[in-house]
C-alpha cells in the first residue's frame, strides 16, 4: 500500500483531532482540564472509553490471538461484565459522594497521605511504562509500512507523534479528550467494520456466510473447563472481573472521564451502555481473528512465521497491508491509529492530573495564584510527555519484544495493591498504620510473582492466568489487615 496515502491519512486524523481541540479548548480553565467542569455528556464519555480501553496492541493482538486461544478470550470479557457491575454500584456512587477529582484522595480520606500516594505512584508508574510500551509497539507497526519506505527514522516519527498528542491535550485536558476520543472511537470501530468487509469482499462472502464460516471452524471454542489449565473458565471469569475492577474502577486514567459527567446516574448509564457494546466488540474483534486464518488457509497464503511459529501479531497488518486491499490497508491504519492515540493521549491527560492533586495538592494551595496552578500543571504535563518519549526510545534501545512483553505483565501486577487498599477501606472499617502501606504494597507483588513462578511445582502443575491478580489483592488486604493493629487509632465505625 502507498506510504504517502497513509500518511495523508495520518495528517487529516491530527488535523480533525487539533480542530476539535481548539474548539473545545478556548476558554478552558483548571476544572474544565481535570474533570471537564462535570458538564460531559454520558453518551459520549460512552463511546470514548471504547478506544480508552482497547489500545493498539489490542487492536493487532486479540484478532491475532485466536490462533492459539480460539475464543476463550470472551470468558474475561463475561468478567469484565460482571466487574463493571461493581464499579457501577459500589465505586461510582462512593467517588461521587465524595466529589472526587483524582479517585486517590480517597485513600488520603481514609488512611492517609501515604496511602494517597502510594496508590497514585502505583497508577502513575504502570500507565506511564504501559503506555509507552503500547504506543512502542503500535508506532513499530507504523513504522514498518509507512515511514520506513519514507527514510524517516523512528526517533523522529515518535517525536513528532507525542509533540502532537501534547499540543491537542495541553489546553482543554478531559474537557477536550471527551470529543476527541469519541471520533477515535468511532475510527477504531470503522476500521474494524471495513476489515471484515474487505475480507467479505475478497472471499465473495455475505453476512451469514461469514458467521457460518465462523461458527464452523475450528476458533470459535469459547469455554474450557480444564482447571490446570491457564484459560480454565473460572480463572478466566473471576481474573476478568477483578481486573475489569482494578485496570477500570480503580484507574484514574479510566475514571476521570466518568467523573466529568453531571451527575451520578449519568456516569452509572455510561457505565452500563459501555460495557454492553464492550461485549459486541471484543466479539466482532475475535470473529475478526478467525476469519483472517480461515481467509489466510483458504488463499494458500503464507503467514509470518519465526521458528516454525505463527507471529500471531503480525497476522492482522501483514494480511491487511499485502493481501486485502487498499480499502483493508487503509481501514487497519485508521483502527490502529485510533486506538493508540485514543489511550495514549488519554494517559497523558491524567498522569497530570494524578500528579497536580496527589502529590502537589494543587486544588487546596492557597498560596498559588490561579495562573500559577495552571503553569505548573502545564509544566508537569511537558514532563510527563518527555517521560513517556525517554521511555518508549528506552524500548527502542533495547529493541526486544521479550522485554516489551515482560513489561506489559508486571505493570499487571501493580494493580493488586490498589485493588487490596480500596477492598481494605470499603470492607475491613479499621484504619492501618499509613507510613507501612508503602512497604505492603511493595511486598505484595513480590510475594505474587514468587507464587506465579512457583506455582506449577507447588500445586501439581497449576498455572496461574488472570486471577493471579486477585491473590496479589488479597496478600495487600492481608498485610493491610497486619499494619491495622499497629495503629493505635480506634477502629472506624463506619467510613464509607
Amino acid at each position: 500500500m502507498n506510504p504517502y496515502l497513509i500518511l495523508g491519512f495520518i495528517g487529516f486524523y491530527f488535523f480533525c483531532l487539533f480542530l476539535i481541540a481548539w474548539i473545545t479548548g478556548r476558554n478552558a480553565n483548571s476544572s474544565d482540564f481535570f474533570i471537564g467542569s462535570r458538564k460531559s455528556h454520558w453518551y459520549l464519555v460512552a463511546l470514548g472509553m471504547i478506544g480508552d480501553s482497547l489500545s493498539g496492541v489490542t487492536f493487532i493482538s486479540v484478532p491475532g490471538a485466536v490462533y492459539t486461544g480460539q475464543f476463550s478470550y470472551m470468558q474475561v470479557v463475561l468478567g469484565y461484565f460482571a466487574g463493571y457491575i461493581v464499579i457501577n454500584q459500589v465505586l461510582l456512587p462512593l467517588y461521587y459522594r465524595m466529589q472526587l477529582t483524582s479517585i486517590y484522595s480517597y485513600l488520603l480520606n481514609r488512611f492517609g497521605a501515604f496511602s494517597q500516594k502510594t496508590g497514585s505512584f502505583y497508577f502513575l508508574l504502570s500507565r506511564l511504562v504501559g503506555a509507552a510500551a503500547r504506543l512502542f509497539l503500535a508506532v513499530s507497526t507504523i513504522q514498518i509500512f509507512v515511514f520506513d519506505p519514507l527514510h524517516i527514522p523512528f526517533e523522529f516519527s515518535v517525536v513528532v507523534m507525542i509533540v502532537l498528542m501534547l499540543l491537542y491535550t495541553f489546553k482543554g485536558g478531559i474537557r477536550t479528550l471527551v470529543w476527541t476520543d469519541s471520533l477515535q472511537s468511532i475510527m477504531l470501530l470503522s476500521g474494524l467494520v471495513f476489515s471484515i468487509v474487505a475480507i467479505a469482499i475478497h472471499s465473495d462472502w455475505g453476512m451469514v456466510d461469514m458467521i457460518n464460516e465462523v461458527w464452523n471452524s475450528q476458533f470459535s471454542h469459547v469455554f474450557v473447563w480444564d482447571w490446570k489449565l491457564r484459560n480454565f473458565f473460572w480463572k478466566h471469569f473471576i481474573g476478568g472481573a477483578f481486573i475489569a475492577v482494578a485496570m477500570t474502577g480503580l484507574d484514574q486514567n479510566m475514571m476521570q472521564k466518568n467523573l466529568s459527567c453531571p451527575s451520578l446516574r449519568d456516569a452509572q448509564k455510561n457505565i452500563w451502555s459501555f460495557s454492553v457494546v464492550m461485549l459486541l466488540v471484543n466479539l466482532v474483534f475475535l470473529s475478526l481473528g478467525a476469519l483472517l486464518y480461515i481467509f489466510a488457509s483458504q488463499k494458500g497464503i503464507s503467514l509470518p512465521m519465526n521458528d516454525e511459529k505463527i507471529l500471531t501479531d503480525q497476522v492482522f497488518p501483514f494480511l491487511a497491508l499485502h493481501h486485502l486491499g487498499w480499502i483493508a490497508g487503509l481501514a487497519f491504519i485508521v483502527g490502529l491509529t485510533a486506538a493508540t492515540f485514543s489511550s495514549a493521549d488519554s494517559v497523558m491527560t491524567t498522569l497530570t492530573t494524578s500528579f497536580c492533586i496527589d502529590f502537589l495538592n494543587i486544588e487546596n494551595r492557597k498560596d498559588w495564584s490561579d495562573i500559577q496552578k495552571i503553569r505548573y500543571r502545564q509544566y508537569i504535563h511537558i514532563a510527563f510527555s518527555v517521560l513517556l518519549l525517554l521511555v518508549i526510545l528506552l524500548f527502542k534501545a533495547v529493541n526486544s519484544r521479550a522485554i516489551i512483553d515482560t513489561v506489559l505483565t508486571l505493570s499487571n501486577y501493580t494493580y493488586g495493591p490498589l485493588l487490596g487498599l480500596f477492598a481494605f477501606g470499603l470492607f475491613a472499617k479499621r484504619k492501618v498504620f499509613d507510613p507501612l502501606v508503602p512497604f505492603v504494597c511493595l511486598a505484595s507483588p513480590v510475594i505474587t510473582w514468587v507464587i506465579d513462578t512457583q506455582a506449577a511445582q507447588w500445586m501439581g502443575g497449576y498455572q496461574f492466568g488472570y486471577e493471579l491478580i486477585v491473590v496479589n489483592g488479597l496478600i495487600s488486604f492481608f498485610g493491610l489487615f497486619i499494619i491495622s493493629f499497629i495503629s493505635r487509632k480506634p477502629i472506624l465505625a463506619d467510613m464509607n
